[in-house]
């Protein structure tokens, strides 16, 4: 027997014929009830900063859709969970907002241990899973699995395009012909799931960006005396140190400061994008380069700038990467669902996959199921190509690309350079 779905499952999918049967039918001329919202969920892990911009950035982006109207007149509802940055807190609370809340799409999640797990609920709950994770396996196990993963989209740069990404600031600006010297790095990570594609990658494009690698030194998270490392990493006279840094971040760079390290620090600093690192340094980011989504309100887009000052004018203190990618995964969303006419899953989904707009970040497409990072988000000129800043004098200086750089490179005493 065909089974029907039941009266509240049509009314809720046509929330049209619900309003009309409020008001007691097509003959009513009573006030129309307000337009449903549109339940989307934000998975971070609220105590720790990166957390709370994740929270931040989605709570901006749907004030600024709500207020031009929403979409097709419905406003974004955001429920906000913590993962408590673990599997299991993800998965509960992942399950909570779908089968409790009605969540219609789930993002945020920017942790590899986390959005992994959660993979397989996406098809579960039989809803898009929005990530922020760098993991490199996402986009492969969608390729490869792509009837179990095809919900699962990745709207962060990848660990291993992220390493591209700093291969190509690196070549841009000290590995061009007319710098006219040979350089070297020692790429200096920490133990992490994301970290093992992003050396390997390093390892490939630094030699073709111009830059040699003398080492691959990899730190335990919970190291709290860097000094052997850097003593070791001065022995080499390196140029350059190309660092990988989401878990830590603080205590690496003081310490490369306090220890007068001979060597320009340049790479992924997730900790280092915050306006309140400066103070938390004490100063010794002074000179530090850290490639992310954006800084110092440098024109990304045509949006970034706006978004920039309107995220500081919110919070106080200017958004991290985090904060640019939840911002522009909220817009991805409500864009999809504006453009299915629907809710529905399968709808949504055709929809994320045919993604094409320009977000804060630069423009948002998606890789097609047969490509290698089948659902990760597009890297490269025109699309999404990242900013480098320098910390100079407490401020975030954009020093690449040169396109929208607002300053250039500066040496510390202690770095020999020219």
């Amino acid at each position: 027997m065909k089974n029907h779905p039941s009266p509240r499952r049509v009314l809720r999918r046509f929330p049209l014929f619900a309003a009309l049967a409020v008001l007691g039918g097509f003959g009513a001329t009573a006030h129309a009830a307000p337009a449903s919202p549109i339940v989307v969920a934000v998975l971070a892990p609220t105590s720790i900063i990166p957390g709370k911009d994740v929270v931040n950035g989605a709570k901006l982006a749907a004030k600024d859709i709500n207020a031009a109207g929403g979409v097709d007149g419905r406003p974004i509802d955001l429920k906000i969970y913590d993962t408590q940055l673990s599997s299991t807190g993800g998965i509960n609370a992942m399950k909570k907002a779908v089968l409790q809340d009605h969540a219609v799409a789930v993002t945020g999640v920017f942790t590899t241990e986390v959005s992994v797990p959660l993979m397989p609920y996406a098809k579960r709950l039989n809803v898009p899973l929005i990530v922020e994770s760098g993991a490199s396996q996402i986009g492969p196990m969608v390729r490869e699995h792509y009837s179990e993963y095809k919900n699962v989209f990745q709207l962060q740069i990848n660990g291993t395009l992220v390493a591209q990404e700093v291969c190509d600031a690196a070549h841009d600006l000290f590995a061009e012909p007319d710098h006219g010297k040979a350089l070297s790095a020692v790429v200096m990570s920490e133990q992490a799931d994301w970290t093992r594609p992003f050396n390997a990658e390093l390892q490939e494009c630094l030699p073709k960006a111009g830059v040699a690698v003398k080492k691959v030194i990899n730190y335990a998270v919970n190291t709290s005396d860097y000094s052997p490392i850097y003593s070791n990493i001065s022995s080499l006279k390196p140029n350059l140190i190309i660092t990988g840094m989401a878990h830590t971040g603080l205590a690496p760079v003081v310490q490369w400061h306090q220890n007068r390290v001979p060597a320009l620090m340049l790479g992924f600093n997730i900790q280092a994008g915050t306006s309140a690192f400066w103070k938390a340094s004490n100063g010794a980011a002074e000179d530090t380069i850290v490639v992310t989504n954006g800084a110092g309100g440098a024109a990304v887009t045509p949006k970034t700038p706006t978004f920039y000052n309107d995220f500081i004018k919110e919070y106080g203190s200017s958004p991290m990467l985090e904060a640019y990618t939840s911002y522009d995964m909220i817009y991805a969303v409500a864009d999809a669902i504006k453009r299915a006419g629907t809710t529905e899953t399968a709808a949504v989904v055709k929809q994320l996959e045919a993604t094409n707009m320009v977000g804060v970040t630069g423009r948002i497409q998606f890789y097609g199921r047969d490509a290698k990072y089948a659902h990760a988000l597009k890297y490269g000129p025109g699309l999404v190509t990242g900013v480098a800043f320098q910390w100079q004098d407490g401020k975030q200086v954009v020093v690449w690309p040169k396109s929208i750089a607002q300053g250039a490179v500066q040496y510390p005493p202690f770095v020999p350079h020219g």
